[in-house]
């Protein structure tokens, strides 16, 4: 499947030059051609915006068809094929290994041995056990996280149900991705601060994410989706039951508001991949991944669709409205 390749005798070139070069003369003068795996648990569009932004980042610095190989492979959402991509990965010759999602993550640092790996979109690094410490990263593993304060979060769902007394909020998520599992702990501790009655809804495969949904209404006064592949995957099921209902939909993924979602704070997740592709441009030149810390993405946006608005019976507050970074949809 794979090309056999390892820098071999460059390594050692290349972790010298580094220090006085730029990732782009070190390819185009050691010659050097690097052969890379990507893999990702599924396919929508935030993890594929962090692939892109990947991809785009290191052709600038100069890391093109000409220099570069990619192995992309993708899951489909199916945690057995993610470990057989894995080791596809552990027995190819590759120097280095980037991937997106904690499902991806985890089982690349289970099968990959000797060979740096690289992380995106990975909201808990340390409670997936793929470092011990953010500042420390061990010593063939790191990336970036897309942790999210999750008490703004919910402080966005509260603007969008004023009435509601005492309020509820349900929220969807699997429970067997450690990302989804580490963002409802911490909004089951955000709901108690400010007295919110969080309803839980699971749903295992993409399959199931249409009757948690509908398992919500009339119990929940809104829905809350924190940034889990499986329920992402199948937004469109819950803006259906939403729609229906009449409930507010917030997630904690930008590009799902152009889907259909009412709002969302979050990141940009082509510049999360954009900062992703400068860790990997650093490891190429030589440096190690215990040198480099785990990196956070500190710039939140608020984005907002005024026709889901207009479908789900919300009436936007002018001032949110007037704070937003992207709106989507005008009503008709």
């Amino acid at each position: 499947m794979f090309k056999p390749f390892k820098s071999g005798l460059f390594a050692t070139l290349l972790a010298t030059l580094a220090l006085y070069q730029t990732p782009a003369s070190l390819a185009a003068e050691a010659g050097a051609h690097y052969h890379l795996g990507i893999t990702q648990i599924v396919e929508h569009p935030s993890l594929d915006a962090i692939r892109q932004g990947i991809y785009d980042e290191l052709a600038e610095r100069g890391y093109t068809p000409t220099n570069i190989t990619w192995h992309y492979e993708n899951a489909q959402g199916n945690s057995a094929t993610a470990a057989q991509i894995a080791r596809q990965f552990a027995g190819a010759q590759l120097d280095a290994v980037i991937g997106i999602s904690t499902p991806s993550a985890q089982t690349l640092a289970a099968a990959v041995r000797n060979t740096p790996i690289i992380f995106a979109a990975v909201t808990d690094p340390v409670g997936a056990k793929l470092v011990s410490a953010l500042d420390q990263p061990g010593l063939w593993i790191t990336g970036t996280t897309d942790r999210l304060a999750l008490d703004q979060h919910l402080q966005l769902v509260l603007e969008l149900i004023p009435e509601a007394n005492p309020k509820r909020v349900g929220v969807i998520y699997n429970p067997g991705e450690a990302n989804s599992v580490a963002s409802v702990k911490e909004l089951q501790t955000a709901a108690q601060a400010v007295q919110v009655e969080l309803v839980e809804a699971a749903a295992t495969k993409s399959s199931e994410v249409l009757m948690a949904a509908r398992s919500l209404v009339g119990r929940v006064d809104a829905i809350y989706l924190p940034i889990d592949n499986t329920v992402i995957s199948a937004l469109e099921a819950v803006i259906k039951v939403a729609e229906q209902a009449d409930l507010p939909l917030v997630t904690g993924d930008t590009d799902s508001v152009k889907r259909g979602a009412l709002a969302a704070v979050g990141f940009n997740y082509y510049q999360v991949g954009r900062q992703t592709g400068i860790m990997v441009s650093r490891i190429l030149a030589g440096r190690s991944p215990q040198e480099l810390p785990v990196e956070t993405v500190d710039k939140l946006e608020l984005h907002l669709n005024l026709d889901a608005a207009e479908k789900m019976q919300v009436n936007l507050p002018d001032a949110l409205i007037q704070q937003a970074q992207q709106i989507y949809a005008q009503p008709k």
